[in-house]
């Protein structure tokens, strides 16, 4: 999948949560897509894996209708050769169900892919790496 247009690849580990923000952000599902390898793990709100980009978009689809302004920073990023692992910091200023301002915020936990073109993807995505969910299996 090529990213979209305007839309930077991310060249260094640590700007990975920085450039979701900004791709949530746009309000773009491409350019949040961009950000994934085609058979990459996102952790979808339900505690279930979502495998693959068809079942990627669909959850990422579902968090744009949160519209709003994100905001995500860096809490570490552990690179190990073409791989690294990150958690974040997120805040989603967005609205209720009834107009009034809300805010959605937690920790993530990811593991990154370095492409062979240097830049970085996600393989597992965890959204709300801070909280134990039982439906995911231990390993």
């Amino acid at each position: 999948m090529k990213p979209p247009l305007n839309f930077n690849p991310v060249m260094r580990p640590e700007d990975m949560n920085a450039a979701f923000a900004e791709a949530f952000n746009s309000g773009d599902i491409n350019a949040l897509l961009s950000l994934y390898e085609s058979n990459s793990i996102l952790i979808n709100p339900a505690g279930e894996l979502d495998q693959g980009i068809e079942k990627i978009r669909r959850t990422l689809e579902d968090l744009l209708q949160l519209q709003g302004r994100m905001t995500s920073r860096n809490i570490y990023c552990i690179p190990f050769e073409n791989i690294a692992l990150l958690r974040a910091h997120f805040i989603l200023h967005t609205q209720d169900g009834n107009g009034n301002p809300a805010q959605v915020e937690g920790h993530t936990s990811e593991v990154i892919r370095r492409q062979t073109d240097g830049s970085w993807r996600y393989i597992v995505d965890h959204p709300s790496g801070s909280e134990i969910l039982e439906r995911i299996r231990s390993c």
